[in-house]
């Protein structure tokens, strides 16, 4: 007999030191009650608890409060949603923690990092030593990641725009990782335009665009 485990991954973002925290969890984990996830600084953790009336409770730590904040959701939408997004409830549009498919997850994980780095350059505070690049300018994974994310939204969004009509729904494209970035080009008209994947930086600034004009 095969068993349909109920299964979902989980995402926080430690406030001491900056780092990612991510890690599968599904029906069979929370069988005994709690699961932490913890950050390899040793200084937060994430807890997930299962109750009786199918109710789960995750007790969050906040990069903007002193203390964590707890959450309680319905086990149908923590199992359920491709991606859901708890937020810190004194600052409505800061995530803090992330529930759903993986690749979804590691995206939103992503886009809370550039997120959180533009605040806190706008209010002249120092980044935490793990989410600042040592020059800023060497390839990251999540960078990569962010691009490609925000590539697949517009796309889905008709937000793509190039040489072709802008009635003709039969425009295709294609990204491809080139040295220099992500380069998306139509299939019909050859028009492209690379997005750099070179820093941070410039992936904070494409994740802030409306559409992506190729040329």
């Amino acid at each position: 007999m095969i068993l349909d485990s109920k299964h979902t991954t989980v995402a926080y973002r430690c406030p001491h030191c900056g780092a990612g925290v991510i890690s599968a969890v599904n029906v069979f984990s929370l069988s005994a009650d709690m699961v932490k996830l913890k950050c390899t600084c040793g200084k937060s953790e994430m807890s997930i608890v299962s109750s009786q009336d199918e109710k789960i409770r995750l007790t969050v730590p906040c990069m903007l409060c002193a203390t964590p904040h707890i959450f309680t959701v319905n086990s149908s939408l923590f199992y359920g949603k491709e991606i859901f997004s708890l937020c810190c409830p004194y600052a409505s549009d800061f995530p803090l923690a992330f529930f759903g498919e993986m690749n979804l997850v590691k995206g939103e994980l992503a886009r809370s990092e550039l997120a959180l780095l533009d605040m806190m350059e706008k209010n002249g505070l120092t980044p935490p030593e793990e989410i600042v690049d040592d020059e800023d300018l060497l390839p990251d994974p999540q960078v990569l990641d962010i691009v490609m994310f925000v590539i697949n939204d517009m796309d889905a969004e008709g937000k793509i725009y190039c040489k072709c009509a802008t009635d003709d729904n039969g425009r295709a494209y294609e990204a491809e990782i080139t040295p220099e970035g992500v380069r998306v080009t139509c299939k019909q008209c050859g028009a492209s335009r690379t997005v750099p994947t070179d820093s941070r930086l410039s992936a904070h600034a494409f994740l802030n665009a409306d559409a992506l004009y190729l040329e």
